[in-house]
């Protein structure tokens, strides 16, 4: 038998568990900059993740509901596309994995992934709501305290 021809990992799990397990691991990524990993996660999301920040940085309504299509998450979807996408200068080669051990309770292979480009999401920052007020509720009017009295005595 050969294994000619299959793309990706299948990390032991069914399609949509491995699909889920995916999109968290490169929403996070985008979200936090680095995670760790196993090294055959950081990997597979490697590939995953450069190909959304080149639709990203290409910008463009149909390449953001594409982007947002494929991670399931909207606002880690506008954060690529108007935060992390500009930022980047290099045409491809977004991402690095460094090797950080090995895990202590099962020995497998860490890798920490990260962009390689330094991104401030700070200058991005949007302002933070300032909360409204709150209209109090009124106490009982006058009148209904007066009939609910007039009940009572009788």
């Amino acid at each position: 038998m050969h294994r000619h021809s299959y793309k990706g990992r299948k990390f032991g799990r069914e399609t949509d568990q491995r699909l889920a397990l995916r999109r968290a691991l490169v929403c996070s990524l985008i979200r936090e900059q680095s995670i760790t990993t196993t090294l055959a996660r950081a990997k597979e999301i490697r590939r995953i993740t450069e190909k959304l920040v080149t639709i990203a940085k290409k910008g463009g309504l149909a390449n953001r509901r594409l982007v947002i299509s494929r991670l399931n998450d909207i606002e880690t979807a506008n954060l690529l596309m108007d935060v992390v996408a500009p930022q980047i200068t290099r045409n491809s080669g977004y991402l690095k994995i460094e090797k950080a051990g090995f895990r202590r309770g099962d020995n497998a292979e860490m890798g920490t992934i990260s962009f390689v480009d330094e991104i401030d999401f700070e200058k991005f920052a949007k302002p933070e709501k300032k909360e409204s007020k709150k209209v109090v509720a009124k106490a009982e009017k006058p009148a209904k305290a007066a009939k609910t009295a007039k009940k009572e005595e009788k």
